[in-house]
């Protein structure tokens, strides 16, 4: 089958023919892949950020955002047919361990993340766990859902929490309305009635935040002008919550500086330190909370938003041999929404 390889950091991956996966366990899926995301992450693993926290053996198969249709699966599964449409939870994780047992699968001791640290989807098919597997609803097409397996249920991951702690009344502030900022905007608005405020340094990205329901939008500008034009939307206070999907470029600074005393920033993109006095943190009781992805009831969940229409992707598709036109566009700014590599 053809698969998008990393043989080495700071070279681009290849399509190449690998061999197929086969069912090795009682609890093993095959997928099918109808689309497989790809996202900045991908840009930072083939620049080898990943590797100190992965080690993973090259080559490899990227793609962590994955939805197909089920190929064949183990002795053990009974709650899947062949031919059921699905997408993947980014990890394959064990069930027994204390986080699984709470819940809490997607900090589980014994994990893979497929993509990440063990191949992926970018892929003609992919072996996963039936722990890991989400049916979607009758209508709903694999691709056009794929990216909501990470970036959707990073968002989604995110956002649910900044929900359960906003009232109506309060404010957010959402920094990057792109790939996954435009789903966490979709999100904000079916959980939460609190005041969005979305800032991005493109006018389009703005125009499609105001189109999903942002109450303001703020044009960011590279003197930090738009720090200011926040806080007056806010009545010189600050938000209760900001939401950061980009993490860098002077982001992290310019968010802590719209943040209300004893507010909440919630960490989602990443690239550069954060760097607050903790006398500031201390006086001003403001946290920092970390996101990495949900867990399988937030994927479950996100996918009952998506059935009923309230979470929808603006995508670009590509076909997986044009793989490196994709990365290429991904990498200058040039897709719109989520790419989708399509076998």
């Amino acid at each position: 089958m053809k698969a998008v390889r990393l043989h080495r950091y700071e070279l681009r991956p290849v399509v190449e023919e690998v061999p197929e996966p086969t069912v090795t366990g009682p609890f093993d899926v095959i997928v099918r892949i109808g689309g497989a995301g790809l996202c900045r992450t991908d840009l930072h693993i083939v620049e080898g950020q990943w590797e100190p926290k992965t080690h993973v053996p090259l080559p490899y198969t990227l793609g962590h955002e994955n939805a197909g249709w089920v190929h064949a699966v183990g002795s053990a599964v009974e709650h899947l047919q062949v031919g059921d449409a699905v997408i993947l939870h980014p990890l394959v994780t064990c069930g027994f361990c204390r986080a699984c047992r709470a819940g809490d699968d997607v900090h589980c001791e014994r994990s893979l993340f497929p993509g990440i640290d063990t191949d992926g989807g970018m892929a003609e098919l992919i072996r996963t766990s039936a722990r890991s597997v989400v049916k979607l609803a009758p209508g709903v097409e694999p691709a056009a859902v794929a990216a909501l397996a990470d970036a959707g249920l990073t968002a989604y991951h995110a956002v649910a929490k900044a929900a359960r702690l906003l009232r109506p009344g309060q404010f957010a502030v959402m920094i990057g309305a792109g790939g996954l900022g435009h789903i966490g905007i979709q999100v904000f608005k079916a959980l939460s009635a609190a005041t969005l405020i979305v800032t991005d340094r493109n006018p389009a990205a703005l125009a499609l935040a105001a189109e999903l329901g942002a109450e303001h939008t703020v044009l960011s500008d590279a003197d930090g002008s738009h720090v200011d034009a926040m806080l007056e939307l806010t009545g010189g206070q600050g938000a209760e919550t900001v939401i950061d999907f980009v993490g860098e470029g002077g982001a992290t600074a310019e968010g802590v500086r719209m943040l209300r005393r004893a507010g909440n920033y919630y960490v989602v993109g990443y690239g550069e330190n954060i760097n607050v006095p903790t006398i500031d943190i201390v006086s001003t009781e403001i946290n920092f909370i970390g996101n990495l992805v949900g867990s399988y009831t937030d994927l479950s969940e996100l996918m009952v938003l998506a059935a009923k229409g309230k979470v929808t992707l603006h995508t670009t598709k590509y076909p997986l041999d044009d793989f490196q036109q994709a990365i290429d566009d991904l990498d200058n700014g040039r897709v719109r929404g989520r790419a989708i590599l399509i076998p």
